[in-house]
């Protein structure tokens, strides 16, 4: 039987982990991959930029997204531009009533409000128009975005890590990160304290995760030193909501599906404002009534994604390559992660579009591997008004007469794709190792937590219990949708736990085997004891292999 360290070290070296620096690097639990933040096109310029306007007093407004990345990017840079002037507000559009990004009457608004430098956070690289007519108006603008930039560049001081020309030496940071690199940069420049760049790695961390980009390099620094903030507990307003939706030890997937869909809920539900005021607040009222408002909002955000889920479902034939539907009354909050739960039931893309009036279609895709969807809808980007996104998720803006004619051309494009590429729509879950039931040990779980924190570029290792039996079988639920029973090979048997899925699976349990198990390794603490489990992802049946064993 191996030992736990034994299995680990296995299990990187099937990464890419081999070179001991990059290894050590990995598993530190203070990561050192950090860069100059002036080594990114636009950084001294857009510095340079808010040192003048914060000297002179003049009015500068932040104009953020209403997603987790957009609301935490605003408060990073609002805790750093707060340090050098009181002349400051933040922005964030309606998702219903003005859409993601720049728009021209939010421009004429805060520019009538006054306001003379208009900062962007996770948005903004498209907005060519919208700049334009800021800067017409007398406005500067400065550009902070991550997502990937159209042919022509806003013309203003831009910092994006993707535009061309960049030589910054990590090019997959959040929005939020780009954010926290401006603040480290005002930070050097202006001499600030320290200490305001460690006090917002929470919000950092928290974004990042949430915005689902690659967990490695210095995003893996940023959300390893953000979970240790957040296990501190130092931000009144983290640790309300954490503790009013039952987490004690925060890892990036409790930020994943604790934090970040609560956060994510106000501007699906109601108004990403009150996200923003609760990361903000410092005294206990406001963060009481916003934390209510968040857990309120997520309330009604399950109900209604359910709903929707449910009505897409009915609407596909299951044969799709791509599933891509005009969708009359599915509430326009929640059309995103519908999008995404279909894509995961169906393991297809998915595009949802939604009436917006005024004969406009508002639209949204999720993508699996190996399907870029920006890609795929750039293609007619002549037939959106708005248009943006990276190459697992999209959002656009488009005309009813248009619908038909653009999935029409996607469908055949994505048929031309998978019949090129079939591997890509085969699904299923890969394991990275086999392991025996004996192997599933506390001690192996304790030694695969050095790998997080996980998530998209670093997903938790997935492995197979091949051929065994199953024992101690036990339905639960309401409508015995979950299973607990046992894995039993060899004289050892490993706990499982299999959840939603109990009756799909349930003849090859109750058969008792042979059966193989694809799942992960999870480790929980119960009464003050510490245990383990097998969950259970997929069962597959089980085949004499004894040879290969």
């Amino acid at each position: 039987m191996r030992t736990p360290k034994t299995i680990l070290e296995q299990i990187l070296s099937g990464r890419g982990l081999d070179d001991p620096a990059l290894r050590e690097e990995y598993l530190s639990p203070l990561p050192k991959a950090a860069y100059d933040p002036f080594l990114m096109l636009g950084m001294r310029e857009g510095v340079d930029l808010i040192r003048v306007h914060a000297e002179k007093g003049n009015r500068i407004c932040i104009y953020g997204d209403y997603d987790a990345d957009g609301v935490t990017s605003i408060c990073i840079l609002r805790s750093v531009l707060s340090l050098l002037t009181d002349n400051l507000d933040w922005y964030i559009p309606s998702r219903f009533t003005e859409g993601y990004g720049l728009n021209v009457g939010a421009v004429e608004a805060l520019r009538a409000e006054g306001t003379d430098l208009l900062i962007t956070v996770d948005c903004g690289i498209t907005s060519v128009r919208e700049v334009e007519r800021a800067r017409s108006l007398g406005m500067d603008v400065l550009v902070t975005d991550h997502h990937q930039p159209g042919q022509v560049l806003p013309d203003c001081v831009v910092i994006d890590p993707r535009q061309e020309g960049e030589s910054y030496p990590f090019r997959q940071l959040a929005g939020c990160g780009v954010a926290f690199k401006l603040l480290q940069a005002l930070q050097r420049a202006c001499g600030l304290p320290r200490e305001i760049v460690g006090g917002a790695l929470d919000l950092a961390g928290t974004g990042t995760v949430g915005d689902i980009v690659p967990l490695v390099d210095e995003n893996r620094t940023m959300v390893k030193y953000g979970m240790a903030k957040l296990n501190q507990k130092d931000r009144p307003s983290l640790r309300a909501l954490a503790e009013a939706i039952s987490l004690e030890r925060i890892t990036s997937e409790s930020i994943a599906f604790g934090i970040v869909p609560h956060i994510n809920a106000a501007g699906r539900m109601g108004t990403a404002a009150d996200a923003v005021r609760l990361l903000m607040a410092e005294d206990e009222e406001t963060i009481r009534v916003q934390t209510d408002r968040l857990i309120q909002y997520n309330r009604n955000r399950k109900k209604v994604q359910e709903e929707a889920v449910k009505r897409c479902e009915e609407m596909a034939s299951g044969d799709e390559d791509i599933l891509f539907l005009r969708v009359e009354d599915i509430h326009e909050g929640i059309a995103g992660i519908a999008a995404g739960k279909l894509k995961e039931s169906f393991h297809r893309p998915v595009v949802l579009a939604t009436p917006s009036g005024e004969g406009l279609l508002k639209g949204t895709g999720r993508s699996i591997p190996g399907v870029d969807i920006r890609a795929l809808l750039d293609t007619y980007r002549d037939r959106f008004l708005k248009f943006g996104g990276h190459s697992g998720a999209c959002g656009f803006t488009m005309r009813e007469e248009d619908f038909e004619l653009v999935k029409a051309g996607v469908e055949e494009d994505v048929a031309r794709l998978f019949a090129a590429h079939p591997e890509i729509v085969t699904g299923g879950t890969d394991a990275e190792m086999t392991l025996e039931p004996a192997e599933v040990t506390v001690q192996l779980a304790q030694a695969l937590s050095a790998m997080e924190p996980f998530g998209e570029g670093n997903p938790r290792p997935v492995f197979m219990l091949k051929n065994v039996q199953t024992a101690q079988l036990r339905f639960m639920g309401a409508d015995e949708t979950h299973a607990r029973f046992l894995a039993v090979r060899d004289g050892a048997a490993a706990s499982c736990v299999l959840f939603r899925r109990a009756q799909q699976y349930a003849d090859l349990l109750t058969a008792g085997g042979p059966a193989d198990l694809l799942g992960i390794v999870s480790s929980q603490v119960w009464n003050g004891r510490t245990r383990v489990q097998f969950i259970v992802e997929e069962i597959q049946s089980g085949r004499d292999d004894s040879s290969n064993r």
